[in-house]
This record gives structure tokens, C-alpha cells and sequence, in this order.
């Protein structure tokens, strides 16, 4: 997500914190957080993907082995 989306997003809250805001701005702001979330799930999947755990018997459980079998 580009940093003018988060700007907009961060804009339209405030402007409904203050005076409101119309039919079409709501729908802007439901789907930019709806992209905002989106993006923020992958990344922290992806971010999982890349950790490991040793366990005490030091054997070794990729994370990514794991979410693909859920």
C-alpha cells in the first residue's frame, strides 16, 4: 500500500471525527481499510513464512510448513 493511501485513510478519519463525511467517501474509506488490511495480513503471513523454532530435542519446525497445512 502506497503512502498516499495511508494518507487518505488517515485523512477521511479525521474529516469524520470533525464534520462528517458523504455517501462516497464512506465507500473510499471502507475499501482503502479493507486494502489496508489485506496488505498488512500478507505481509505479516509472509513474515511468519520466515521463522523457525527449535524445539528442546533440537529438531527444526519451519513456521511455512505449518500455515500450509491449515
Amino acid at each position: 500500500m502506497e503512502q498516499k493511501e495511508l494518507d487518505r485513510i488517515n485523512e477521511l478519519y479525521r474529516k469524520q471525527k470533525s464534520e462528517g463525511l458523504t455517501e462516497e467517501e464512506k465507500a473510499e474509506q471502507k475499501e482503502l481499510r479493507k486494502r489496508y488490511v489485506e496488505n498488512f495480513r500478507s505481509n505479516f503471513e509472509a513474515g511468519l513464512k520466515n521463522i523457525s523454532i527449535q524445539n528442546p530435542d533440537g529438531s527444526i519446525i519451519h513456521l511455512a510448513d505449518r500455515i500450509k497445512k491449515k
